[in-house]
């Protein structure tokens, strides 16, 4: 017989993330965050590879990075708008974790299956970070696939890429709910 968790359930039919521009300081300390990283490295991933690791942004590898997008924006000649929205998610979260998608070579395991176990760890530690009571958001962007900006900022080797950046802090307001998908048109039963 199954053992009911309804708590759990409830969260994950009212969980929603926070606008990444709502969040701030404070963020979780270390203490904190342990565990959220813990839960989130507890993903799916056949085959035991660990195809993933995570790295914590703090406040001063966050202002770092924002310059680095300004860097690289310009650099690629990016549209001046689109690398302030960049710079800016850096220099205003108070907190974020990359979480980098670390194909292992295998026979049994395709790369793509590591690649959904990196987005479950994201979407793990996402869940975890609004289940301990903070305001959460994931984002990527341009510069987050950017192979000058991930290799200078977050010294990525070759064959690591970023599957998600998790910013992590105190939600200022909580935003108004919005639509969801309708189950009726996005779900097929198959009975035979």
């Amino acid at each position: 017989m199954p053992d009911p968790n309804p708590a759990a359930v409830d969260f994950l039919l009212s969980r929603r993330s926070r606008p990444a521009k709502t969040l701030q300081a404070p963020a979780p300390d270390r203490a904190a965050l342990a565990p959220m990283l813990t839960a989130a490295l507890r993903s799916p991933d056949h085959g035991k590879l660990e195809p993933w690791r995570l790295i914590v942004l703090e406040r001063a590898a966050l202002a770092r990075l924002a310059d680095l997008a300004v860097a690289r924006g310009r650099a690629l000649g990016l549209d001046p708008e689109q690398v302030e929205k960049t710079r800016t998610s850096y220099a205003d979260s108070p907190l974020a974790v990359a979480v980098v998608s670390c194909p292992v070579a295998s026979e049994k395991v395709p790369e793509v299956e590591q690649l959904y176990s990196a987005g479950a760890v994201c979407l793990a530690l996402l869940n975890a970070a609004l289940a301990s009571g903070w305001g959460a958001n994931w984002l990527s962007g341009w510069a987050s696939h950017d192979r000058g900006f991930v290799e200078a900022g977050l010294q990525l080797a070759p064959g690591e890429s970023v599957a998600g950046i998790i910013h992590i802090g105190t939600e200022r307001a909580a935003p108004p709910e919005r639509p969801r998908p309708d189950p009726a048109a996005k779900i097929t039963w198959m009975d035979q």
